[in-house]
């Protein structure tokens, strides 16, 4: 499942731009919060990967993913991007873990 949904996640990047709806604009903070290392919504999984902690975090919730033979090919995505092509493995509950243990990393 995970190797079929970075192969779909792929093929979409290879879209031009104009062919991507527009992320809509994210409002302003008004004042600066602490920001957590990584997310699972704005970092790409080649930062990620990179990361040894990271890493393990990822392989924590989803199994499989950081060893699957196509994951080069997915680095510039962010883990909340491929939730889309992979819904069963990727899910809002396991990026809200990934994401609070993200936030425990110095």
């Amino acid at each position: 499942m995970i190797r079929t949904a970075l192969v779909i996640a792929l093929a979409a990047t290879a879209l031009p731009a104009s062919a991507i709806a527009a992320e809509p604009a994210k409002p302003v903070a008004t004042a600066p919060a602490a920001k957590a290392k990584y997310t699972t919504a704005d970092t790409d999984i080649g930062t990620l990967l990179d990361d040894p902690a990271a890493k393990a975090i990822i392989d924590k919730y989803i199994p499989g993913m950081t060893s699957n033979e196509q994951i080069e090919m997915a680095r510039s995505m962010t883990l909340k991007a491929v939730q889309a092509y992979a819904p069963d493995d990727v899910t809002d509950e396991r990026l809200a873990k990934i994401d609070a243990e993200f936030a425990s990393l110095k």
